[in-house]
């Protein structure tokens, strides 16, 4: 990374190291059969909430930390374009809870269905209710069903989003596999904001790959919401060194606003009326918090969870925390190492909150890589501060244009390095005792 000609990207990584070692100095060691003197309960194993579980029992090893996740292994978002594109095998995205199990915290595989916050208890599906004295929802996103008129759930079975990692991804993998050479692929890409956002331009680079390997006479259309996307000038560059005419991407001040949906048909009509035809049709919809967020009554009007910036504390109700992709914490993006670092923020405050200490400086980083082709790689990366109301950008860039093909090969190379340095960090990492 330090061959990024770029003095804020510079000015972010040494940010980075010394958050890194600052973490690494509060490891301790795994917990011993004791009476807990405290129960935090998490829901949602996934980037913000395994990280929180993870680092909250290594700060308070005698307390209960539950982690709550209703599938056994989680499959990441991260990377999965890359299963798209016939770059990764579908089981290189899970990843199971058994080192978490492993260090005392207690893996409860069920679905939370409610929040007593007045009596401080989580509802399971299958399980009794746990007591807590504090909870963190790491829910991610659901979808504003109906919100695109005709896209429902079961809409969603002919036309899939793959916006949650699993039989909705393998469903888009199989579509495009079986659609003839010389096809349309047409995504819709939904309005700010949503998980991702350079998701939508990453899948179509990857399936643009799969399509110059494997039916290169396809094309690709993105009818967008929205004028601008992230890395768009890096995408496009891309796009056309690598698949020259094959990617079309129509704005919204061009009619790329879906307002209709036939996912019988494979149709799509547009702002304006204007009517387009899909082989293979991808709409990623509007999205909101998760539901539990919605039940625990810690979202508002917008669908998000308004969260105190220092901490991610709720708003509005007491000792409820709300990381990752369901919180509003803008300028940050909804991404997976952005819920990594709020999450370990959030663990921080809690254990602070629980032992009676003063509140910690709260610093953020995110980055985001992202694939155009197997050896083409692009990045963002930022680095915020935080007070109670606000998150503050105090340094960051993206990768620069016209770099060399050297150049991108590193980026490709680092983001793969990332993935697996931040799920060694989350899921697959033993305790290490402190010395």
């Amino acid at each position: 990374m330090s061959t990024i000609p770029n003095p804020k990207r510079r000015q972010w990584l040494r940010h980075i190291g010394s958050s890194a070692l600052a973490g690494a100095a509060v490891v301790s060691a795994p917990s011993l059969a004791r009476t807990p003197t405290h129960r935090v309960v998490i829901v949602g194993g996934g980037f913000g909430g395994a990280t929180a579980a993870r680092y909250i029992k290594q700060r308070l090893p005698q307390a209960e930390v539950s982690l709550i996740e209703a599938q056994a292994q989680y499959y990441t978002c991260p990377f999965s374009n890359l299963y798209l594109g016939g770059l990764k095998d579908f089981d290189e995205l899970g990843h199971d809870f058994s080192n978490l199990a492993a260090q005392g915290i207690r893996v409860i595989t069920d679905l939370a269905t409610a929040v007593d916050t007045e009596q401080k208890r989580v509802h399971l599906a299958h399980h009794a209710a746990i007591h807590y004295d504090k909870l963190l929802l790491a829910p991610g996103i659901d979808f504003k069903w109906n919100a695109l008129e005709g896209y429902d759930e079961a809409a969603s079975l002919l036309a899939p989003h793959a916006w949650k990692t699993g039989p909705q991804t393998q469903r888009l993998k199989k579509q495009l596999e079986a659609m003839p050479d010389g096809g349309l692929f047409i995504l819709v890409a939904p309005e700010n904001p949503f998980r991702c956002p350079p998701g939508p331009y990453e899948r179509v680079s990857m399936i643009a790959h799969y399509f110059k390997q494997h039916k290169p006479r396809s094309k690709i259309l993105i009818l967008d919401a929205k004028d601008a996307f992230s890395k768009q000038a890096l995408f496009q560059q891309g796009w056309q060194q690598h698949y020259g005419s094959m990617i079309e991407w129509i704005p919204f001040a061009q009619d790329g606003k879906v307002v209709r949906v036939d996912a019988n048909r494979l149709q799509v009509e547009t702002e304006f009326g204007t009517v387009h035809q899909a082989d293979v049709l991808n709409v990623i919809p509007p999205q909101q918090a998760g539901a539990i967020a919605v039940q625990a009554g810690v979202t508002d009007n917008s669908g998000w969870v308004p969260v105190d910036s220092s901490n991610f504390a709720s708003q509005q109700v007491a000792d409820v925390y709300v990381v990752g992709d369901a919180s509003i914490a803008s300028p940050m993006p909804k991404s997976g190492f952005a819920a990594n670092a709020q999450a370990k923020v959030a663990a921080t405050a809690i254990v602070n909150d629980l032992l009676g200490q003063d509140p910690a400086q709260a610093f953020y980083a995110n980055t985001c890589y992202s694939l155009i082709a197997p050896h083409h790689g692009i990045s963002v990366a930022n680095a915020y501060v935080a007070d109670e109301t606000h998150v503050i950008e105090t340094s960051g860039g993206v990768s620069p244009l016209d770099g060399s093909a050297a150049f991108r090969q590193k980026e490709a190379d680092y983001g793969a390095a990332w993935y697996k340095a931040i799920s060694q960090d989350i899921w697959n990492s033993p305790l290490v005792k402190a010395t």
